[in-house]
């Protein structure tokens, strides 16, 4: 099993950090900002919780001048480098907020992203100046560096996992959309997926706004564009949203029944207990060349016996003329941090471009318990 994240921040990595700051600041008590950062309460945190109270404790243990503070920091930024040192620009967040620090802040986020990420730290500039930001994030977007682009993108997607939420562009992503105008071909392929998730963000709360400016943005034949629309549209694709499958090349299933024939889907067994697996046959028939995305669906049944579907990908490719499918997918029904099951009748079903084509079902049953051979 994978080691927690929040362990990247060992007694050991702390130790370490604090014997380098000494080395470039003399002056800084190593000793006393290790005994602060590892305190009581230190084995309780979590991630996110550990790298603001690293951040805190050494802003009580540099230089209380901002600008020395960060002077130091950047002594230290070329060996920093890496997602453990999230640190430095939540250093900037923590410490640097304060309307006159504000070119230094933003000069330090432009830095320390390259060797981390400044995307969760400026969200709380954005917050305070949304137009003030927008407009630098612009400046950032067609900066030589392609950290700095990235950050232009992803610091102000809506719905950033782990990041404070943008609840302005929720709302109203144009002054979002007017940014990614100029990452739209970026060469790079780490701004460009960056603009693709921030597209897909904006897509949950306005998907035509999004097939809009997908169907401008395709029109352009640029190959990285093409790759962006493509990610960027991955919601909406799975969501089989018409206009979006015929933008790139989908077969319509729904209007064309002559497209699948002789399709089906059956689970064996047909009643299995939670933690088992179960094998789903499925198949089907293809007459002509075609584009298909081929998915089950599962409507698991959640606590109060209500049902919630989750699509899983068996294909997405061209077909050949006549090709005949015939596959087998083994579905695991154990218990996930992510998900959980109940027991209860399980509709399963083949979609093909987001059309039901085939069903099947099965039963899961509760684990028994084990007996219980206590003496009396």
């Amino acid at each position: 099993m994978a080691e927690p994240l929040r362990d990247l921040y060992s007694a050991a990595f702390i130790r370490e950090f604090s014997e380098e700051v000494r080395r470039v600041h003399p002056a800084f008590s190593a000793q006393s900002f290790r005994e602060e950062v590892m305190n009581d309460d230190w084995n309780e945190m979590k991630l996110k919780e550990r790298i603001r109270h690293i951040s805190l404790s050494l802003g009580r243990h540099l230089p209380s001048d901002y600008q020395e503070a960060l002077n130091i920091l950047y002594l230290l930024e070329k060996d920093c480098t890496g997602f453990r040192y999230l640190f430095f620009p939540d250093f900037v967040e923590v410490h640097g907020l304060n309307k006159e620090n504000w070119p230094l802040s933003l000069e330090a986020l432009e830095r320390f992203t390259a060797s981390s990420s400044s995307e969760f730290a400026v969200r709380a500039f954005i917050l305070l100046e949304p137009a003030l930001m927008i407009s630098k994030m612009k400046e950032w977007a067609l900066h030589e560096n392609e950290h700095v682009r990235r950050l232009a993108s992803e610091g102000c997607r809506p719905r950033l996992p782990w990041g404070q939420s943008l609840p302005m562009f929720k709302a109203d992503p144009q002054p979002v959309l007017e940014l990614l105008e100029l990452l739209k071909n970026d060469p790079s392929l780490y701004v460009r997926k960056s603009v693709a998730n921030n597209l897909n963000d904006i897509a949950k709360d306005h998907p035509k706004t999004v097939i809009q400016i997908a169907k401008r943005w395709h029109e352009s034949g640029d190959p990285n564009t093409n790759w962006i629309i493509r990610r960027g549209c991955r919601s909406l694709v799975r969501q089989a949203d018409p206009e979006v499958l015929a933008m790139f090349g989908y077969s319509d299933v729904l209007n064309d029944t002559t497209i699948v024939s002789a399709a089906f889907i059956k689970n064996e067994p047909d009643s299995i207990l939670i933690g088992e697996t179960s094998e789903l046959h499925f198949g089907f028939q293809v007459q002509a060349e075609v584009k298909l995305r081929i998915e089950y669906g599962i409507d698991f049944v959640k606590a109060k016996q209500k049902t919630s579907r989750k699509l899983f990908l068996l294909a997405d490719r061209i077909f050949a003329a006549g090709e005949r499918v015939d596959r087998v997918r083994i579905h695991n029904w154990k218990d996930l941090t992510t998900r959980r099951h109940f027991e209860g009748f399980h509709k399963v079903t083949l979609l093909v471009n987001g059309v039901e084509v085939a069903e099947t079902h099965v039963t899961l049953k509760q684990t028994p318990p084990l007996p219980d051979h206590t003496l009396s």
